[in-house]
């Protein structure tokens, strides 16, 4: 059975190149192909709406050519595909996640806004495509070998306690065991608690904070628990922490190798894939990549 490739979308800019570089690497880790995928936007007077995408002209692509020359010669190369495609980007780069077991871009684009900290193509790909998205950011870097192996590395995940995804705590223990890394799991609960009260009801009790900080705590460790089992050589700690959980997992992403989000479930009064308030603040503000994770299908 063949391997599914890890699929790097480049476009020529140096966003694109920094997570080529990432994507290189992550493919190296997987054992898997890299392939390198260049989508031309149709023409502005173009309907994208009746082809979402189709081969490009059999001319010359200078982005690609600019990647293999980028990556020739290079030391442990993966089996290497470059692809040429027309349509609209943001319809095509989530159809690449179907036959690909990662899809790696960078923040931002070619023709985006310099104040924008993600451009829509991306936001389409992490929101939309079948397997899970790495958006590399500016403040990334190029990769480095010395930095993401050893017990330095850390890769951070975001640990929902009253209901966690399979996929997303999977991906993030299955990533840190590549890299030799710890896993920080992040669990965030509601702080100060909100009641709601109807009009002549007595306040409750007072909360103790740490109270609810140790039940936080001890829910995280349990769902924990069995993937520590599948994955123990990888150190797992959870941080409990009062408040916004977008606001810490940025925090936490300064010194990070990664950080994993989970993206919403689909259901029956929200029948579209969304995003998540959480993931599209950390996608917006994260200093590490960020993997978007979709999430496990449901049991028959």
């Amino acid at each position: 059975m063949s391997t599914l490739p890890v699929i790097a979308a480049v476009d020529g800019s140096d966003d694109s190149l920094r997570a080529l570089e990432w994507a290189l690497d992550a493919a190296r880790r997987r054992s898997a192909p890299l392939r390198v995928v260049h989508v031309r936007q149709y023409a502005h007077w173009a309907q994208p709406e009746v082809l979402a995408a189709g081969p490009a002209d059999p001319q010359d692509d200078p982005v690609l050519d600019r990647v293999r020359s980028r990556l020739e010669g290079r030391a442990e190369q993966p089996d290497t595909e470059y692809v040429g495609l027309e349509g609209a980007v943001s319809a095509v780069l989530p159809e690449l996640g179907a036959s690909a077991q990662l899809l790696v871009l960078g923040s931002r684009g070619r023709g985006g806004f310099a104040s924008l900290l993600l451009g829509s193509n991306g936001m389409a790909a992490a929101r939309d495509a079948e397997c899970p998205v790495v958006v590399v950011p500016r403040a990334a870097g190029d990769v480095r070998d010395e930095r993401s192996e050893g017990p330095g590395s850390r890769v951070v995940v975001g640990l929902k306690v009253d209901g966690p995804d399979e996929a997303t705590l999977e991906f993030a223990f299955a990533e840190a065991a590549r890299r030799g890394a710890r896993l920080q799991a992040v669990a965030a609960y509601p702080w100060p608690a909100q009641p709601w009260m109807m009009p002549g009801e007595m306040p409750p009790p007072v909360v103790d904070q740490d109270v609810i900080e140790d039940e936080a705590r001890v829910l995280a460790e349990g769902f924990l628990a069995p993937y520590r089992e599948r994955h123990p050589d990888v150190p797992a700690e959870p941080l409990a922490a009062a408040g916004d959980a977008a606001g810490h997992l940025v925090a936490a992403s300064r010194d990070a190798d990664l950080v994993v989000v989970g993206r919403h479930r689909r259901h029956l009064l929200a029948p579209a894939r969304l995003m998540g308030s959480v993931t599209h603040a950390v996608l917006l503000h994260a200093a590490s990549p960020v993997a978007v994770v979709p999430p496990a299908p449901p049991e028959d």
